[in-house]
């Protein structure tokens, strides 16, 4: 076992995972299956994910669901294609974006979670052989810079998250992101399981090594999904993915944020709940209440 982690880290699960459209029935399911944080999204409020607007009774019902049921709103989901091919789709995710960072401090959180984008113009989270070209990087440049202002205005945190199949595709992409953007608004969202499709055991822990060491100043997040051995996505604890490698560095790095689960279904949030708890005890790794 490792030294132990005094500061601890919170334990937390997508809101999403659980049916129903207003912020007392989930949360409430989000707290029964044993986590005490959790990514929101304004679709458990019945509403857009993204949405045009947003009344002050709305933000108000998921800040009070979230002090009856215990439960930490570590973050708030905010995505959009940041490079999608129409920049009049781009422009209208930007307004939202504003939308949902001025009711950021309503629901309790300050950290909103975006996608960096695809060329793909049907699914923000499929690959295309455009991500890599100069062009898209400018116009992510250019969608982040705008991103910032609003961050700037609103007081709050955008979290990126290396994806694959995005423009920001790996640790050192997000690393050349934050440096040429220069803003202590920008940060890091990290899934391991997001950094590999298939690979060996060396070569996922040395990925994921690299990553942390590469991001550390910047992570303000954790996921846990997983991968199986072809490379699909699983739910945490069920596929080829070396948690204690990931805990380990992030343990090594000082790392004391929340760690958040997704990509599951909600009858096995518990099960998770009960693996990831073991994973960082083993690690050394205190969870807070």
């Amino acid at each position: 076992m490792g030294k132990a982690n005094t500061a601890g880290i919170q334990l937390g699960i997508f809101a999403k995972t659980f049916p129903g459209s207003d912020a007392s029935t989930v949360l409430a399911a989000v707290r029964a299956a044993g986590y005490t944080a959790t990514q929101y999204n304004m679709a458990c409020s019945g509403l857009a994910a993204m949405p045009d607007a947003i009344e002050a009774s709305a933000t108000q019902a998921v800040a009070q669901a979230a002090r009856e049921q215990g439960v930490a709103m570590t973050a708030v989901s905010g995505t959009y294609n940041m490079i999608h091919p129409d920049v009049a789709v781009r422009a209208a995710g930007h307004a939202r974006l504003a939308t949902l960072a001025a009711a950021c401090a309503g629901l309790g959180t300050r950290v909103i979670t975006l996608c960096t984008g695809t060329r793909d113009a049907q699914d923000q989270w499929h690959g295309h052989p455009d991500n890599t070209t100069p062009e898209a990087w400018r116009d992510l440049l250019a969608s982040m810079e705008r991103a910032i202002e609003i961050a700037d205005e609103h007081d709050v945190l955008l979290g990126i998250e290396p994806e694959l199949a995005n423009v920001v595709n790996s640790a050192q992409r997000a690393r050349a992101l934050i440096d040429q953007l220069g803003s202590e608004r920008l940060r890091i969202v990290l899934d391991p399981a997001n950094l590999f499709e298939v690979a060996t055991l060396a070569e996922q822990r040395d990925t994921v090594s690299a990553a942390i060491d590469l991001l550390a100043d910047r992570i303000v997040m954790g996921h846990a999904k997983d991968r199986h051995a072809d490379g699909r996505f699983a739910t945490a604890g069920t596929g080829v993915l070396d948690y204690a490698h990931y805990l380990a560095g992030l343990q090594r790095v000082g790392f004391n944020g929340p760690l958040i689960t997704h990509g599951l279904a909600a009858e096995e949030a518990a099960g998770v709940a009960v693996f990831l708890r073991a994973a960082l005890a083993e690690a050394g790794i205190e969870v807070r209440p």
